[in-house]
């Protein structure tokens, strides 16, 4: 039977045949599922349980012949699996039809009597009515549907024992992401001996810790790519080897020398607590040594010394310190010795000190008391400052005033030391105006340098009470000295002998100083407690104690100070640092500032400005002694100030007559307003000119006087300055215009002499200041410095002695009393406009009224 094509793409066109072949296509792949997979199912459990060994590691820990062997399973078994499929047989296209007409229930077997055709010769009744009951099948084809695949292994496997391949798999592949994990690869691999991990080296230099340096890691990231490396002298090697065989060497090779020098390692070699994957141990080896020239260090193991690593280094090398004097040796106002010196290290001096020996030692002499301890503080060791500055009172040492040299030392952090040169000098002491205080501090110098000399010094002092009466005015001095004696010549002991030292010195500054009060001794133990504090590194809440009792000194010392200024303006102490106003509030920052640097470790800084405050103190403190020596000359000098202010004030009084009775004769309409500064009515020529005559006179008289003051000024040793000679010139003109008549052009000639006055004054002032400060002081006479004359040294105003030469008022001169005059004409002729807004005038004559 012939199938017409064309006949039943004509009938079907209109869609059922694209399901057709989707539901055939479908039916195919079902069974090709059902007949593939039962025989496909063994090979995938074989490769499975292959793979899932594999990923948990099983292959990597057999040896090699059960590897062997359990490969050889799989590789049978795969075969066995791969042996069913010879029997696989694609699906037909009528077994597709038939599977689809049982799926879908179909009777008389439209699919296939679609592809049918009439036999025999062409009959149209026949064609006609086949055709129709093709017609009548295909109408059963419109709605067909596949099934599932039934591959019957269910049946076969009732157990579901299939189902321990794929969780197996599962299981093993999380596995295999751990580190214990295996690969594919594993099976197709023989078993690796005991795995060689390579060593870890870590290699670090230390530098001193003086130096400051950090520690240099040789082996970190940063310096991978570098092999040299510039260390200070001192630093310290050190290489750590983990993981190795345990036979690594360390050497040093000097490029100098071409020696090599073995580091022994710092501990035996032993195992670490981790362990490689074959069970071998690691070992840890550490070397150390110091770098201490040029050279190659050099990791090297095994017999045959194979060379591992190597670093080369240049040594930077550690010069001793250097110390000189920048300054020769001075003495402070209060008698404390001064040094400025410089200090010079690579990475900064850890002391310096002061070393004092006798210039001319006694072979035979026993001294009671060594050399005078001074430490020196240190320069800032931020920045490139190299100066510092050190003061100590040595004055109550029994040394003081004594010849001795004078050796700065200065230690590194390395050990090393540097010394100044020598200088002779003679250690200031304290000066004594008693004669029986000075006798008392020469017998403690004699027995203090010599305990033999002990029999002599009895001998003196026998000598001075032998009359004292006459010698020995206040009877406790005579007892104390007698006691003194007494416990001298009973002193059997170098202890017993250095009382009676100390007994000497507190009577001697007794007898000639028992003025100084309880508030400058407390101030100054307070200071010398604090600068040993620092100087011996005390923790934070001793520098706070000892802040806190500096702080409550400075306020007692303060006011007394204050109180006495108060109550002797003429001799209140002069200003310190050459003139510099100190007000009480920078002492209290000083002091804030002192705290806060010794809490914050800068203990160097601390000391530096210590010491500025010590010598601020002492500036205070010897003002006193200053003031007396210095009063006869101060006085003889106030009374050449107080002259020249009185030549000022005649001036000014002569240039306001002039302008008023010149005023009185121009201006005759105004004798109102004249008559109210003392000038009266119209004076007649002949008036005039005896008035003007008179202070012609005055004139000349004031020019005599300013010359009998210019030649004191020079018997003084002053030069009087060019205003004093230009004052003279001018009011020389000024008498001969006055002796004319001529008032107006006087005025000017006066006010001309009364600027120069001012000039010379302030010359004048300048020498006086020179002077004083050439001899120590740092004020002009009359107790008034040139910077903040009208305050204290602590920055409070007080009075002043002598006259005021214009410093703060400045004298009018001619055009500034023309310019005046000018500016009220202008007010009061604004006042009679008679259009001025009421506001204007009100404020208009409120100027007035303030003139």
């Amino acid at each position: 039977m012939a199938i017409d094509l064309k006949g039943l793409s004509d009938f079907l066109k209109g869609g059922p045949i694209v399901g057709l072949r989707r539901t055939r296509a479908a039916t195919r792949a079902t069974m090709l599922v059902e007949r593939l997979w039962p025989l496909v199912l063994p090979l995938v459990i074989a490769i499975t349980l292959f793979v899932s060994l594999s990923w948990l590691g099983v292959f990597r820990i057999l040896p090699d012949w059960p590897r062997l062997g359990l490969m050889a399973l799989f590789a049978i078994a795969a075969l066995a699996a791969l042996w069913p499929l010879r029997h696989f047989r694609r699906p037909g296209a009528g077994e597709v039809d038939r599977r689809i007409e049982t799926a879908n229930a179909l009777r008389h077997t439209p699919l296939r009597s679609q592809d049918d055709r009439l036999a025999g010769k062409d009959d149209p009744f026949a064609a006609a009515l086949w055709q129709e009951h093709r017609k009548r099948l295909a109408r059963d084809l419109r709605s067909l549907k596949g099934e599932f695949p039934r591959t019957g292994v269910p049946d076969r496997d009732p157990w579901a024992l299939r189902a321990i391949a794929p969780l197996l798999l599962v299981v093993a592949f999380a596995y295999s992401l751990g580190p214990g994990g295996g690969s594919l690869t594993d099976g197709f691999l023989a078993a690796a001996g005991p795995q060689t991990v390579p060593p870890r080296i870590d290699a670090w230099v230390t530098p001193p810790a003086y130096t400051g340096k950090a520690p240099l890691y040789m082996t970190a990231d940063a310096n991978q790519n570098q092999n040299h490396f510039t260390v200070p002298e001192g630093s310290v090697v050190a290489v750590r080897v983990t993981g190795g065989s345990g036979d690594e060497r360390l050497s040093y090779l000097d490029a100098h020398t071409a020696e090599e020098t073995a580091f022994e390692p710092a501990t035996p070699t032993a195992p670490a607590t981790a362990s490689s994957r074959a069970g071998a141990a690691h070992t840890v080896s550490q070397f150390s040594g110091p770098l201490s020239a040029d050279g190659l260090l050099s990791l090297r193991r095994g017999d045959d010394g194979e060379e591992i690593t190597n670093w080369s280094f240049t040594v930077t090398p550690d010069d001793a310190p250097q110390i000189r004097f920048a300054e020769e040796p001075t003495r402070a106002v209060n008698g404390a010795l001064q040094l400025t010196y410089e200090i010079e290290d690579d990475y900064g001096a850890v002391s310096a000190q002061a070393l004092f020996e006798p210039a001319d030692p006694a072979s035979d002499a026993r001294p009671l008391y060594e050399a005078p301890e001074m430490r020196l503080t240190l320069p800032r060791r931020r920045g490139d400052e190299i100066v510092a500055r050190t003061s100590r009172d040595l004055t109550e040492h029994p040394w003081a005033g004594t010849l001795v040299d004078l050796t700065l030392e200065a230690d590194d952090g390395a050990g090393q030391t540097g010394r100044s040169g020598t200088e002779r000098i003679t250690l200031p002491e304290r000066p004594f105006i008693n004669p029986l205080a000075l006798a008392l501090v020469e017998q403690r110098q004699l027995l203090a340098l010599d305990a033999n000399a002990k029999q002599r010094v009895l001998d003196l002092m026998d000598a001075i009470t032998l009359w004292p009466e006459e010698t020995i005015p206040e009877l406790t001095h005579y007892l104390g000295i007698t006691a003194a004696r007494s416990r001298l010549d009973e002193a059997t002991s170098d202890d017993q002998l250095r009382d009676v030292v100390d007994y000497l010195w507190e009577i001697a500054v007794t007898i000639e100083d028992g003025s100084l009060t309880d508030a400058e001794r407390r101030l100054r133990m307070a200071q010398e407690a604090l600068r040993e504090a620092l100087e011996e590194g005390a923790s934070d809440e001793e520098i706070e104690q000892l802040m806190a009792e500096l702080r409550e000194a400075m306020q007692e010392f303060l006011r007394e100070f204050a109180e006495r200024a108060m109550q002797n303006p003429e001799q209140a102490m002069p200003m310190p640092q050459n003139g510099q106003e100190m007000r009480q509030s920078d002492l209290e920052r000083m002091m804030d500032q002192i705290e806060e640097l010794a809490k914050s470790g800068a203990r160097d800084e601390a000391q530096q400005l210590l010491s500025q405050l010590q010598d601020m103190m002492n500036n205070l403190q010897a003002g006193r002694q200053q003031q007396q020596q210095d009063g006869g000359e101060e006085s003889e000098m106030r009374q050449q100030m107080d002259q020249l202010g009185e030549i000022m004030r005649r001036q000014q009084e002569l240039m306001n007559e002039t302008f008023q009775m010149q005023q009185g004769q121009q201006q005759p309409g105004q004798q109102g307003q004249q008559g109210e500064q003392g000038q009266g009515g119209q004076m007649s020529p002949e008036e005039f000119a005896e008035a003007m005559r008179q202070l012609q006179e005055g004139q000349g008289q004031l020019r005599q006087d300013l010359q009998s003051m210019m030649e004191a000024l020079e018997g003084m040793g002053l030069q009087p300055g060019e205003g004093f000679s230009e004052s003279g010139e001018a009011m020389g003109r000024a008498g001969s215009s006055l002796g004319e008549g001529q008032g107006e052009r006087a005025v000017g000639e006066q006010g001309q002499a009364l600027e120069a006055l001012r000039r010379g004054a302030q010359d004048m002032m300048q020498q006086m200041q020179q002077a004083m400060e050439g001899e120590g002081g740092g004020q002009q006479p009359g107790g008034r410095s040139r910077q903040g004359a009208d305050r204290d040294p602590l920055g409070r105003p007080r009075a002043t002695t002598g006259p005021d030469f214009g410093d703060t008022v400045r004298v009018p001169d001619e055009i500034d009393v023309q310019r005046a005059r000018r500016i009220l004409e202008a007010i009061r002729k604004r006042l009679g406009n008679a259009l001025s807004p009421e506001l204007e005038r009100d404020y208009l004559e409120r100027l007035l009224e303030m003139r």
